[in-house]
């Protein structure tokens, strides 16, 4: 019988090792898989490469995870933002590596990467800082810049319902990159606010099928990202903050 419940975050993230490469869901707050993050920041893998839209706010997810000197290289749009307080500092002092990557472009990185799609050319980027070393081609009179898709070991993501099989539906925004990075991924562990009985789920509303989903872990009341760096919280608790 496949059933691909587990009984907790930790179980989840277990097989995450030093290395590997992992794509986390999330538009800032919105789809942020907060309690897998933080788990994974329990568990200790070193050495990480992240894909990720931004860089984390705050002391609490993602950023509690780069902050935990976990992360060797962001892959991401936005490295900073309005409550970026770890990011800055740690490649101010050259303790994390950058690739950004322009927000439409990282979207279709991770799509081809899912498609088996080795890399693709866009326009996006020509002329720019970002396009140096990488190979350009003229299509009918215009250069485009040629990217490569990306993959990743794992994916943690968030989503609002699954069955036991894995099949996913999202809420509203939430949806964001999560459906894509479950392609592109080797392992896509999902945190759902609720798992529901096979056929409760209408077919037609299934936007990622269990065929792209290995575990999934029930959270009924997640963590949201803002409340928590509004309260000044900093995870795991009694961690030592950047600089001191």
């Amino acid at each position: 019988m496949i059933d691909k419940n587990i009984s907790s975050c930790a179980e989840a993230v277990a097989d995450i090792k030093d290395g590997d490469t992992v794509m986390i869901g999330g538009f800032g707050e919105a789809g942020s898989p907060i309690e897998l993050i933080h788990a994974l920041i329990d568990q200790g893998a070193k050495n990480l490469t992240v894909i990720n839209n931004n860089t984390g706010s705050g002391r609490v997810g993602l950023a509690a995870l780069i902050e935990n000197e976990q992360v060797a290289k962001m892959i991401c749009s936005y490295p900073r933002t309005a409550n970026s307080l770890v990011f800055p500092e740690l490649y101010r002092n050259n303790k994390i590596e950058l690739e950004l990557v322009p927000q439409g472009t990282l979207a279709e990185r991770i799509r081809a990467g899912g498609a088996g799609v080795p890399a693709f050319y866009t326009k996006t980027s020509v002329g720019t800082p970002l396009a140096k070393g990488k190979e350009i081609r003229n299509f009918e009179g215009e250069d485009y810049v040629m990217e490569r898709g990306l993959k990743a070991d794992f994916a943690l993501i968030k989503a609002k319902r699954a069955d036991r099989y894995g099949n996913l539906i999202f809420n509203k925004t939430a949806r964001n990159f999560a459906p894509i990075m479950a392609m592109a991924a080797t392992n896509t562990l999902v945190q759902v606010n609720q798992t529901v009985s096979l056929g409760e789920i209408d077919p037609e509303h299934v936007v990622t099928p269990g065929i792209f989903v290995n575990r999934i872990i029930e959270v009924t009341n997640p963590q949201q990202e803002s409340q928590l760096v509004k309260s000044g919280v900093v995870y795991p608790p009694m961690r030592t903050k950047v600089g001191e």
